[in-house]
């Protein structure tokens, strides 16, 4: 009788923890999964088990993660916000104020015609009257953080320096984002009408330089 062959296999490995880096890839699919419904089905128009199938995972993963629905809109706005401003990249930039302003201004502009930030916007709005949870997410997430980077900014000594003394730095958040946004309602009412990139910038350049002759 011929003896049994040997198994070679090699023994299955354990299943260990994920790399850190798997973890982050799988944490920036759910937030683009999330990303992707809110677009498409509203806020409230999606919920957290839908969010779950998209992403492939546990509903409790979402809570672990982020909170929450909230939690993870913000984690949302967050990611977008990420991808055209440095962290704390202001408060120590030593470049000239209009230097610093204006790239700021490029940014943020560029970041406000965004076509899925326009649509989040939409949602962002048509649904907040009714839904508390979802204006104080997106505000905190995202308005609120530009306007306390800003703020940090203007406060800091060497610039405050800069401007004439009766300007009320509560309020130059608040003005140079006007001054950069433009005309919203034609953007929000009329997405086709489109300025072409060079006269967009013109008009850009135009509002900073009213706004700088009004602080400095």
């Amino acid at each position: 009788m011929s003896k049994p062959t040997p198994d070679t296999t090699p023994p299955a490995k354990a299943a260990g923890r994920p790399k850190a880096s798997e973890v982050e890839a799988r944490t920036q699919d759910l937030i683009e999964a999330a990303a992707g419904l809110f677009l498409k089905h509203g806020y409230t128009g999606t919920s957290l088990e839908t969010i779950a199938r998209e992403a492939h995972v546990a509903v409790r993963t979402i809570y672990v993660k982020f909170g929450g629905k909230a939690g993870l809109l913000k984690a949302v706005l967050q990611a977008r916000r990420e991808r055209f401003f440095a962290i704390g990249g202001m408060d120590h930039d030593a470049r000239p104020l209009r230097e610093v302003i204006g790239e700021f201004a490029v940014h943020f502009y560029d970041m406000l015609c965004e076509p899925d930030a326009v649509a989040l916007q939409r949602v962002v709005m048509a649904e907040s009257g009714t839904n508390p949870e979802l204006a104080e997410a997106f505000y905190e997430a995202g308005p609120r953080m530009t306007r306390d980077m800003l703020e940090r900014y203007f406060a800091r000594p060497d610039i405050r320096a800069q401007l004439r003394p009766d300007v009320p730095l509560a309020l130059l958040p608040s003005h140079l984002i006007a001054c950069i946004n433009g005309d919203p309602v034609i953007r929000f009412l009329f997405p086709d009408r489109k300025q072409g990139h060079e006269e967009a910038r013109r008009l850009l350049a135009e509002r900073l330089e009213l706004f700088y002759r009004s602080i400095l």
